[in-house]
């Protein structure tokens, strides 16, 4: 069972470039594609990445990059269990992004930090109840709970911050997001018989 998420943020950066004809470009054309990947050069080469993370350290992660010359889209989503570390690795890229524009003079870039979801455990800290009983749930059913953070996020983490605090049970699922992700259907059981049991117990103490 999981009772915490990351907290994350998405990063739209927009860079603008000059475009001329490539015959009479010399000393007009700024190319906002080669900004765009001198972003991508300058990001941190050996922390700060999903390749280079793990357990509880935060990433910021290019996702896509669609432009020409005169405009560069690139996307980046930022993750950590914290959510003051958000804005510190927004920061961070934000100034990176004003090197990038520094080294190809004309160019200028747009900063748009969209929010995506918060780690649900700061809404389940105020409702106790909930993650007790799901674990009294997996005890009955005589399912020894295991307790981890999720290095993403659930749909517990919006549902938490809507009204409804939701901690992560399970449903089965191995190898999320790869091409060899599946199910078992032993533990798909297990999971209906759990919400069963949950239920129960709801009502028990209600």
């Amino acid at each position: 069972m999981e009772t915490e998420t990351f907290s994350a943020d998405a990063v739209v950066i927009t860079f603008s470039g000059i475009n001329v004809h490539p015959g009479y470009a010399k000393d007009k054309l700024v190319n906002s594609m080669k900004v765009a990947a001198n972003l991508i050069e300058l990001l941190p080469k050996n922390e700060l990445s999903p390749e280079t993370t793990e357990k509880r350290e935060g990433y910021v992660h290019p996702v896509s990059i669609n432009g020409n010359e005169e405009k560069t889209v690139v996307k980046f989503i930022i993750r950590d269990f914290i959510d003051e570390k958000l804005q510190e690795f927004e920061d961070l890229l934000k100034s990176l992004c004003e090197k990038a524009v520094a080294n190809y003079p004309g160019s200028s870039f747009e900063f748009e930090v969209i929010e995506q979801y918060r780690n649900m455990k700061n809404i389940l800290n105020e409702h106790p109840s909930v993650e007790e009983n799901a674990l009294e749930s997996l005890r009955r059913l005589g399912i020894e709970p295991i307790q981890s953070a999720i290095r993403g996020g659930t749909d517990g983490s919006r549902l938490s911050y809507m009204g409804l605090p939701t901690p992560n049970l399970f449903a089965g699922g191995h190898n999320f997001h790869a091409y060899t992700e599946y199910v078992a259907i032993q533990d798909m059981e297990a999971s209906v018989k759990n919400i069963a049991t949950l239920i129960q117990i709801w009502e028990e103490k209600a």
